[in-house]
């Protein structure tokens, strides 16, 4: 029997609840807030975009050199409507015609060689000879 009487003090209170909150508030509130969302939405269309997809971007994890170069060559945030070189996991060539990867090889080319070896070996030979001399 408690349930019944539970049901209709329920009842009771939500009437009591409708009759002290306009009805018409509740119906015109939620229809006026979706005619500005309808309004909104008719006045900015969705445009087409292609899918995008962006250079990828080496973290500071996978060295100094390519985390700098991933900042410099990615300055702009381009997207592009195919896939981009680097776009495989674990891949990161993408910057290979880059102006720091074509200074960083000349600079091996130059500094790397069995000349450069010598040259600084040398030099050394001569700061030690200098010291020398000075001394006196």
């Amino acid at each position: 029997m408690a349930f019944w009487t539970q049901l209709m003090l329920l009842l009771w209170k939500n009437f009591m609840y409708r009759r002290r909150q306009p009805l018409l508030v509740e119906l015109l509130w939620p229809l006026f807030l979706f005619f500005i969302l309808v309004a909104v939405r008719h006045s900015h269309p969705p445009l087409e975009h292609h899918e995008c997809h962006f250079p990828n971007k080496p973290l500071p994890s996978a060295g100094t050199v390519p985390w700098l170069q991933g900042l410099i060559c990615n300055v702009n945030n381009t997207c592009f409507p195919q896939l981009t070189p680097g776009e495989e996991p674990g891949h990161l060539s993408n910057f290979n015609d880059s102006l720091v990867s074509r200074l960083l090889a000349d600079a091996r080319t130059v500094l790397g060689g069995a000349s450069a070896h010598r040259t600084l070996a040398g030099l050394g030979k001569l700061i030690a000879m200098l010291r020398a001399a000075r001394s006196t």
